[in-house]
C-alpha cells in the first residue's frame, strides 16, 4: 500500500535529520521544512528542503496542499533550557505559538497523523527517579512548559478532529549517525556528551560537573542517555503505529536505565585516549539527582527495540563526529 508524503519540520536539525535519513533509507516521500536558524542544509540527506518557518501559516498551508502531506513529524523548536529561562517569550513564540499555527494548518488540510517531539522536561523535578507516562507533569522552566502546552493542544485537537498523534517524551539524546554522515552541529551546546567530546578534541578547555553530593552511587547526577539513531527509529515505529490506525498516545523515549555524569566523562576520556580536564562545582538549581525513563510502554506498544543501548557506542559515534567537524575547521 502506497503511503502519503511526510512533512518533517526542523528536519535539518540534530534529531530531525537522523529521522529524515532513516525515512529516506526506507523509501518514504519526504518534505523538510526548516528555517536553518539552527539546522544545516547539508544535514538533509533525503527529500525536498523548503526553507521557511512553521509559524508562516501561508507557507505551511501551501506545502501541505502542494505535497498532499499525510503525516507531520514536528521537531522545529528551541531547546536550550538556560536560554528559555532568560528569554521565555522566544520559547513560547517558537515552540508553542508556532506549533499552534502548524496544528491549525494540519486541521485545515486534513493531515491524518502527527508525531511530536516532546521532552522529559515536562516532568520537572520528579520525586522518584523512575518516570512513567502517568507521572505528574510540572515543568520548572519555560522550555518544558512550552512543550507541555503543545502536548495539551494536541490532546484537545485530537478530541475535536480525526487527526491522531504520537507524543514522544525524550530523555537525554546523545551520539551521532554510526555511519558518520550526519551528527550534532549545535553551537554553544549544553548536552553533556556533546560538551565532553568538544573538550576531548580541544574545542573546550574543560568540562564542569555541577554537583558531586547527590544521593547517587558516585555523587553526580544520573540520566537516561538514548542514542539518537535509536530515538530516530522510534519515530518510524510511531509512524507505522499511526498508519495501522493506532490511537493517539504519549510515550517515554529512553532506555530505562541511567549513567552518571562521572561515568559519561570517564567513558569519553577512555574512548579519546586521554582524561578530560574536569572542574567540580556547585549543583545547578532545578537539577534532580536522577532522571530515568520507565520505558516498557514504548517497546510493547510500538514494538521498538533499541540497537545501540551502550554508553561506549554512544560516545564513539559522538567523538567520531566531533573529530570530523574539527578536521573541517582545520
Amino acid at each position: 500500500m502506497a503511503h502519503g508524503t511526510i512533512l518533517v519540520t526542523g528536519g535539518a536539525g540534530y534529531i530531525g535529520s537522523h529521522v529524515v535519513r532513516q525515512l529516506g533509507e526506507r523509501g518514504e516521500k519526504i518534505v523538510v521544512l526548516d528555517n536553518l536558524s539552527t539546522g544545516f542544509r547539508d544535514a538533509v540527506l533525503y527529500g525536498t528542503l523548503v526553507e521557511g518557518d512553521t509559524g508562516d501559516m501561508a507557507l505551511v498551508s501551501r506545502v501541505l496542499q502542494e505535497h498532499q502531506i499525510e503525516t507531520v513529524m514536528h521537531f522545529a523548536a528551541h531547546t536550550i533550557v538556560p536560554e528559555s529561562v532568560t528569554n521565555p517569550l522566544k520559547y513560547y513564540r517558537n515552540n508553542t505559538a508556532n506549533t499552534r499555527n502548524l496544528l491549525e494548518c494540519c486541521q485545515n488540510h486534513g493531515v491524518k497523523h502527527f508525531v511530536f517531539s516532546s521532552t522529559a522536561a515536562v516532568y520537572g523535578e520528579p520525586e522518584i527517579p523512575d518516570i512513567t507516562e502517568e507521572s505528574p507533569t510540572q515543568p520548572i522552566n519555560p522550555y518544558g512548559m512550552s512543550k507541555l502546552m503543545s502536548e495539551i493542544m494536541l490532546r484537545d485537537l485530537a478530541a475535536a478532529c480525526p487527526m491522531r498523534h504520537v507524543i514522544l517524551r525524550y530523555f537525554n539524546v546523545a551520539g551521532c549517525d554510526p555511519g558518520g554522515r550526519i551528527g550534532q552541529n549545535t553551537e554553544k551546546a549544553t548536552l553533556l556528551t556533546k560538551v565532553a567530546v568538544e573538550a576531548a578534541v580541544g574545542k573546550r578547555q574543560h568540562v564542569y560537573i555541577f554537583g558531586t553530593d547527590y544521593p547517587t552511587p558516585d555523587g553526580t547526577g544520573v540520566r537516561d542517555y538514548i542514542h539518537v539513531d535509536d530515538l530516530a527509529s522510534a519515530h518510524l515505529k510511531a509512524l507505522d503505529y499511526l498508519r495501522a490506525d493506532g490511537d493517539s498516545i504519549t510515550l517515554n523515549a529512553g532506555y530505562g536505565h541511567g549513567y552518571s555524569v562521572r561515568e559519561v566523562l570517564d567513558m569519553v576520556g577512555k574512548v579519546a585516549g586521554k582524561p578530560l580536564t574536569i572542574i567540580e562545582t556547585e549543583r545547578r538549581a532545578g537539577d534532580p539527582a536522577a532522571l530515568i525513563a520507565t520505558a516498557g510502554k514504548i517497546r510493547k506498544i510500538l514494538g521498538w527495540e533499541p540497537r545501540l543501548d551502550n554508553l561506549e557506542e554512544i560516545v564513539r559515534s559522538a567523538l567520531a563526529w566531533e573529530r570530523k567537524l574539527q578536521a573541517k575547521r582545520g
